[in-house]
C-alpha cells in the first residue's frame, strides 16, 4: 500500500489502524475482523460516512488515484498558505529597526525639551 494512502488517514480514528481500515475496504480481513471494525465504527458518524464513501469505489486504483490527488492538492494549498504567511511577515531589515529607534529618540528628546522650556507667565 502506498504511504500516501496511509498518510491521508493519519488523523482518523485512533482506535482503528489505518492499514486495517484499508484492508477492510479491500476485503482482505476475516469476518471476525470485519465485525470488530464495524462495532468500533457504529457510534462514529464520521467513520461511517468515510467507510461508505471509500466503499463506493469499485477499484482500488481509483482510491489510490484520488488519495494521490487529495495529497497533492493538500500539499499545494499548504505551500500557498505558507508562502502568503511568509510574504506578510515583517522582513528583518536593519534599517527598519534603526528608523524605529531614531523616531523613539526624537520623541523622547521632544518631550524633554518641551517640559524643560521656561514657562512664559
Amino acid at each position: 500500500m502506498k504511504p500516501d494512502l496511509i498518510n491521508i488517514l493519519s488523523n482518523s480514528n485512533k482506535d482503528i489502524d489505518n492499514q486495517q481500515l484499508m484492508d477492510y475496504i479491500s476485503g482482505k480481513l476475516s469476518e471476525a475482523e470485519k465485525h470488530a471494525i464495524e462495532e468500533d465504527t457504529v457510534d462514529n458518524d464520521f467513520m461511517n460516512d468515510a467507510m461508505e464513501g471509500l466503499q463506493s469505489f469499485k477499484d482500488n486504483k481509483k482510491i489510490n488515484f484520488f488519495v494521490d490527488q487529495i495529497n497533492n492538492d493538500l500539499h499545494k494549498r499548504l505551500g500557498e498558505k505558507k508562502a502568503r504567511k511568509n510574504k506578510r511577515r515583517l522582513k528583518e531589515e536593519p534599517w527598519i529597526y534603526m528608523a524605529v529607534v531614531i523616531v523613539l529618540v526624537l520623541i523622547v528628546l521632544a518631550y524633554v525639551v518641551i517640559h524643560n522650556l521656561p514657562k512664559a507667565n
